[in-house]
């Protein structure tokens, strides 16, 4: 995972014309499209982001949703492990942990599919208060502590949502 601090000084939040959000983290538009319209992607990528450069992080979602057709979370978290293991896994692998990182992720879309009906955005979509949106986000299995406070930085800054208080949960001082 990168530095938070860089992050708000490298990169720049992007928009579509109709206000849809074009995260600038990794080298594919494509890819970063799909950051902004899928929060299942979002998410995908948050739990990706770990021991690999950002933008190989943030590209498992694209790679995913091309392999599989979709990134739902309730089809996902039902697929049998060693198939989604062989997704994880085909050349160019997902993660450079294609197996432990797949169990997480699979993981991951089994805590959305049951507990937030297979929406990521549920977690944040009703706009609860900064402390809401950490502690859901921190059910969700590879979203430790630091990840949590870098997901609602990036929901804020580079999503533009407004969830009541998620400057003061950054991680950094983020620019207005």
């Amino acid at each position: 995972m990168g530095d938070p601090a860089a992050l708000c000084r490298d990169f720049k939040p992007a928009f579509e014309a109709d206000g849809t959000p074009v995260p600038p983290f990794t080298d594919s538009r494509a890819a970063n499209k799909l950051l902004g319209r899928s929060a299942n992607a979002f998410l995908i990528g948050l739990v990706l982001d770990q021991q690999i450069p950002m933008a190989r992080a943030w590209m498992g979602p694209y790679l995913l949703k091309r392999r599989l057709g979709h990134l739902n979370p309730k089809r996902i978290a039902a697929m049998p492990e060693e198939e989604f293991l062989q997704v994880m896994s085909e050349k160019p692998a997902v993660h450079r942990f294609p197996k432990s990182m797949g169990r997480r992720v699979q993981q991951a879309c089994t805590v959305i599919a049951e507990d937030y009906g297979g929406k990521a955005d549920n977690i944040w979509r009703d706009q609860p208060d900064a402390t809401a949106v950490l502690k859901r986000i921190g059910t969700v299995p590879g979203i430790g502590k630091t990840k949590q406070g870098l997901a609602i930085m990036i929901l804020g800054y580079f999503y533009g949502l407004e969830i009541p208080g998620w400057r003061e949960a950054a991680p950094v001082n983020v620019p207005a």
